[in-house]
């Protein structure tokens, strides 16, 4: 039997009745685009995240880009983003009228400390994209100390849980993906912004209904940007089994630490008083897609995310920084591999895989 390195039907097969009447229930009401289920799943994702207001968008690229323009953010502007994350994290950026300047990662940890966004940062900066890559928590107080708004990055961290809080209640303003692979997937795209500034949620609002906040005066080039009444109504129904899945996934890296997996490749570390809930379980070794071949004959999937970080993409060569200069985010990129983790992965499954790297790397 094949383990895949996602699994995200099992966990729901259970809500599967709940589901259904649910989009029937949209179905027979009629009301599609803002209706009552987009605002009810807004106050209860906001009220998990422990943000003052959440507003639904149509996808977390989207995301970024809105929270960025509600900030001010704009022609002339430097925006500092991780390269070691997925593409969409600096592609929103361009679409504001500013420029991606790039920061290194520390890669025990996979996301960006203040010395790293320190390092990068000029007097045209005008905010900081943090990414909570692959569930872990950046440290935003200390970035945020720095003078600048953090726009958190979310997409991959639903159900983590840190010293301050919750990722999306840490920063100024912060992105999320209800991507259908996601830790909290919709049944197709789906986004949403969290902040507790009333003045950036009002602005966020009017964004993403084309600049308008009446639907009469439109006062800027705005998005039609909104998350769906049929996916609010799916995101409805698995939004109470977050925190379940999420403690699942968290305890899955600490199984494969008790079944010694750190002593064939190097673990992701959790970042200070963190609890993430792995959207990815990314370890680290010399050989990373050797290994990945040789775990395919053992029935384990794996995979390499970001073998070819952002600033090295060919849309992203106008603003690449000089070569070596974000050593961390080298050597994640030719070190890292994703192994199997899911909100139901069994422990037979997780002995399995162990198994497999050790035979793989015969160890």
């Amino acid at each position: 039997m094949t383990i895949p390195l996602f699994d995200p039907t099992t966990a729901i097969e259970p809500l599967r009745e709940q589901i259904d009447a649910a989009l029937l229930e949209v179905a027979g009401a009629g009301q599609f685009i803002l209706g009552p289920n987009v605002g009810a799943f807004e106050r209860e994702f906001a009220a998990l995240v422990g943000a003052g207001e959440a507003i639904g968008v149509a996808n977390g690229t989207e995301a970024i880009t809105i929270a960025l323009r509600a900030l001010g953010v704009g022609p002339g502007d430097e925006v500092i983003v991780p390269s070691f994350s997925y593409y969409a994290s600096a592609e929103a950026i361009p679409p504001t009228g500013a420029v991606p300047v790039f920061c290194d990662i520390d890669p025990a940890t996979y996301v960006t400390t203040a010395e790293q966004v320190k390092a990068v940062m000029t007097p045209r900066t005008k905010a900081v994209i943090v990414v909570h890559l692959f569930g872990n928590i950046a440290p935003v107080a200390e970035i945020e100390a720095l003078g600048l708004p953090v726009v958190e990055d979310c997409a991959q961290a639903a159900g983590s849980v840190g010293p301050d809080g919750r990722p999306g209640a840490l920063g100024a303003i912060a992105s999320h993906s209800f991507y259908p692979s996601k830790n909290l997937g919709a049944f197709g795209d789906g986004g949403a912004i969290t902040t507790s500034s009333k003045e950036l949620a009002e602005r966020v609002r009017m964004l993403r209904f084309h600049g308008s906040r009446d639907r009469v005066s439109y006062e800027e080039v705005g998005f039609n940007s909104r998350l769906d009444e049929i996916q609010a109504a799916v995101l409805r129904v698995m939004l109470p089994q977050l925190p379940a899945w999420a403690a699942h996934r968290a305890a899955v890296a600490g199984r494969y630490e008790q079944l010694g997996l750190g002593q064939l490749v190097r673990l992701p570390r959790p970042t200070d008083g963190a609890t993430p809930a792995w959207h990815l379980y990314v370890v680290a070794t010399d050989e990373p897609d050797q290994l990945a071949e040789q775990l395919v004959a053992s029935g384990v999937e794996s995979r390499g995310y970001y073998r070819h970080p952002i600033h090295e993409q060919p849309a992203m060569s106008a603003w690449r920084p000089p070569p070596n200069a974000l050593p961390g985010t080298d050597e994640a990129a030719s070190r890292h591999l994703a192994i199997p983790i899911s909100a139901t992965i069994s422990d037979p499954h997780l002995e399995q895989v162990v198994a497999a790297v050790g035979a793989a790397l015969g160890k």
